[in-house]
């Protein structure tokens, strides 16, 4: 790929950044600090819509390739702006991303397999977006983990087995070094907001997707290790408080890093980011082995992970409920 196109990609998409701030701030489409919050100013919301837009540039240069993901993404994209300044129906806002991942499915072609391998594929897609909105909380954790992902999934198609397009990765990845420009800083110029959180992750799940299905390897799943495993344990931790899931909440590790350690946003999404990075390098490296050592990295990884959490927080603040925790205070 030329690097003059490359160029072109980086200046349409910084320009189209900096036209959306305009309207946002005009609209005054901001994100004010609220109790699930980890930061304190009103900041704009929904910067994160340049990368449903890297993919319809991307896609208008090259003839709409992968036609169904591309409908399937600007649908969920257009849903997810319109929750993030109006606030829509909860059946409206899942309808949409369920045809989105139905959409997702025609494009692997997945409705050729057992109807086993659609559910899994299911909940594995709607559990990965919903852990990437959860999980986009603080400056630079969005952004910079996203673009490690897609630099690691560049890696994979350009040095170990070709799966899908390298101009795709590319205008993806360029987007995401665009917004990381304006939110991976102590002051954030903007925030990703839903249309950047869920967007990028029903991109990643795409690339992902196609690499599993070109290797028939699902250990690939392991380069979202860090988010699945933060997300899931805090859910399990929610669920044994008692406390209503589906409420906004500060209970992941990386708020407990920022609110209570006060630790700073980019330290703490910097060292998520080297966590990741190190497992990426581990299973790239394990990707000819059997899946046996996969499982022993996922299993250590949760070990660590799960120690840390209860030397950190200790077993009351996470295990207890709010109630329960004071009375034995």
């Amino acid at each position: 790929m030329q690097n003059s196109i490359l160029l072109i990609y980086l200046i349409t998409f910084v320009i189209l950044e900096l036209i959306y701030f305009k309207i946002a701030d005009q609209f005054n489409i901001i994100d004010k600090p609220n109790h699930r919050s980890s930061h304190t100013s009103i900041t704009i919301r929904g910067g994160g819509i340049i990368f449903p837009i890297a993919v319809l540039v991307y896609a208008m240069a090259n003839g709409f390739h992968d036609i169904y993901f591309v409908v399937g993404l600007l649908a969920i994209s257009t849903i997810s702006f319109l929750d993030d300044i109006l606030t829509l129906n909860n059946k409206v806002r899942l309808g949409v991303h369920l045809s989105s991942v139905l959409l997702l499915f025609f494009q692997w072609n997945l409705f050729s397999l057992s109807w086993y391998w659609v559910l899994i594929a299911l909940v594995f897609v709607i559990a990965t977006i919903n852990a990437y909105n959860f999980m986009d909380g603080i400056n630079g954790i969005t952004g910079g983990y996203s673009l490690l992902t897609i630099s690691t999934l560049y890696y994979i198609n350009q040095y170990i087995i070709s799966f899908t397009s390298n101009e795709l990765l590319l205008a993806v990845g360029l987007a995401l070094f665009v917004f990381n420009f304006f939110n991976f800083r102590k002051k954030a110029k903007c925030f990703a907001g839903d249309v950047g959180s869920v967007s990028i992750a029903f991109i990643i799940v795409f690339l992902i997707g196609q690499l599993i299905l070109k290797t028939n390897n699902v250990s690939y799943i392991f380069l979202l290790l860090i988010y699945g495993t933060d997300t899931a344990f805090t859910v399990l931790f929610r669920k044994i408080r008692r406390e209503n899931i589906f409420e906004a909440h500060r209970s992941h590790f990386y708020q407990y890093l920022s609110n209570q350690r006060k630790y700073s946003h980019l330290l703490v999404s910097f060292l998520y980011i080297v966590a990741q990075l190190l497992i990426n390098v581990l299973l790239i490296s394990l990707t000819n082995e059997t899946m046996i050592y996969t499982l022993l990295l996922f299993f250590a990884f949760v070990v660590i992970y799960l120690s840390l959490r209860f030397k950190l927080e200790g077993k009351k603040r996470l295990l207890l409920s709010y109630d329960k925790h004071n009375s034995q205070m």
